[in-house]
């Protein structure tokens, strides 16, 4: 199987390299969903049994012991929690749309052990289990939705001849082993009501022509075990009796099953699992269907037989209502014809009130008119008086305002006045002071001159005595 897994396509998610990083598993898809239905994976997250005590488990082995003693089936939902029937198209059980139910402890667990994200060597563990196949269930469960399918074949290449026995249903009835189951994984998407993630179409060519080439082994227990059923059945009630005696565990302990195991378990786990393969459960379930299917239409033609009889007596008492308001008919076609010879009267009457209540309407309407019109006529002598009591206004403000500005031309001219008469007096005033400066002026030179020559008159006196 190297040479086969060598064939297949390389994908986006690559493998570890071996050594250190050997023990690391792949994720394929995306990391945070599982590549679980969105529908499924709500009521997982908001389940009070995941919330409270799944978080309680740290540990790989916990989760295991957890598993070992809560879950009975491989189903993702509980029995009787979803509804299905009568949808179709979107809304069918395999898409997970339109309705949800109660969330299956297999599958809290599954995502329990995603969140744990899980070794190698803890995966081979789980699928290798010897305590109980639902273990095993969900380990190979959780390589269908984790691993790349490249590598699907590679991982459950040594289980797909598997013999031990595990019912996946919800409440029990569908008996496969682990080789049917994981057939089932490889070459169907549908499971129960969900699906897995998609497999590439080259890598699911090639896992088909696989398959093909490597048919189940019928175990030689199953080929009596069918015999004594078919004996059984031609037998009749007899031979059901000895149908029911042949029923015995045809499971095998594995070779993988320790002898000693230190665990304890519970009633329903101890029991040996019976029951038919699964093709024949198969089998059974399409009959009881029929079954089912038989008694609906015999309910249907039971309640078409009532439906008839109800419809009768519907028409006798529609028939009797008839009649009834056939003579109520008459009856009012009678008062009509007695309402019609005097309502002739009475539309005389009316017409000769209606002409009145015109004439009385026109009046009233002429008397608006011209009461409109004088209104009008009011309205537009006061707006003219109005105009002309603005324009007075207008008037006055404007005679007012040239009254302001000649007073004020004439201050202003009489001060400029005031100012140059004030100039004329300062001129004069200088004027008067240069006048009074020169006379002063040749006042004090005549003085000088006169003094000069009276020194000079007095030394000719003194020259002259000598």
């Amino acid at each position: 199987m190297a040479n086969v897994g060598n064939q297949l396509p390389t994908q986006a998610v690559s493998k570890p390299a071996p050594g250190k990083h050997g023990n690391v598993l792949p994720l394929w898809g995306n990391e945070k969903t599982m590549n679980l239905n969105p529908m499924i994976l709500t009521n997982v997250l908001s389940s009070p049994y995941f919330k409270v005590q799944l978080y309680e488990l740290k540990t790989y082995h916990e989760v295991v012991d957890e598993i070992y003693f809560k879950v009975t089936h491989a189903e993702p939902w509980e029995k009787g929690s979803r509804k299905t029937a009568g949808q179709t198209g979107m809304c069918g059980g395999v898409r997970g749309v339109g309705t949800g139910g109660i969330v299956s402890t297999a599958f809290c667990l599954l995502y329990k052990l995603f969140t744990l994200k899980l070794t190698r060597k803890q995966l081979m563990g789980l699928i290798t289990h010897t305590d109980s196949p639902y273990i095993r269930a969900l380990g190979f469960m959780y390589i269908r939705y984790t691993q790349p399918p490249a590598d699907l074949v590679e991982w459950y290449d040594g289980f797909l001849d598997d013999e031990e026995e595990l019912d996946v249903k919800a409440g029990g009835g569908c008996v496969m082993t682990i080789g049917e189951m994981l057939r089932s994984f490889l070459t169907k998407l549908e499971w129960f009501s969900t699906l897995f993630p998609r497999i590439p179409v080259p890598v699911q060519k090639i896992i088909d022509q696989q398959m093909k080439a490597r048919p189940r082994k019928v175990a030689p227990k199953e080929t009596q075990q069918e015999e004594e059923a078919a004996v059984a059945e031609a037998g009749g009630e007899g031979g059901q009796g000895e149908r029911r005696h042949s029923r015995t565990p045809r499971r095998t302990p594995s070779p993988r099953r320790s002898p000693k195991r230190s665990r304890s378990r519970s009633h329903h786990r101890e029991k040996e699992r019976h029951g038919p393969s699964f093709d024949r459960e198969l089998e059974r379930e399409r009959d009881r269907q029929k079954k089912e299917r038989d008694g609906r239409d015999r309910g249907d033609r039971g309640d078409r037989e009532r439906r008839r009889s109800r419809s009768a007596d519907r028409n006798q008492d529609r028939r009797e209502r008839r009649r009834s308001r056939s003579g109520s008919r008459d009856r009012r076609n009678e008062r009509k014809d007695k309402e019609r010879d005097g309502g002739e009267d009475k539309s005389r009457r009316k017409d000769r009130e209606h002409h009145k209540d015109r004439g009385a309407e026109r009046e009233r309407s002429k008397d608006k008119k011209n009461r409109g019109e004088t209104d009008d006529r009011r309205h537009k002598d006061d707006r003219e008086r109005h105009r002309e009591e603005r324009k007075a206004k207008r008037l006055s403000r404007s005679r007012s305002r040239d009254r302001k500005h000649r007073s004020g031309g004439e201050e202003k001219s009489r001060k400029v006045e005031g100012t140059h008469s004030r100039d004329r007096d300062r001129e004069r005033d200088g004027e008067q002071r240069s006048h009074k400066s020169s006379g002063s002026k040749e006042r004090s030179h005549h003085q000088r001159e006169s003094s000069n020559d009276h020194c000079k008159h007095s030394e000719g006196r003194s020259r002259s005595t000598e």
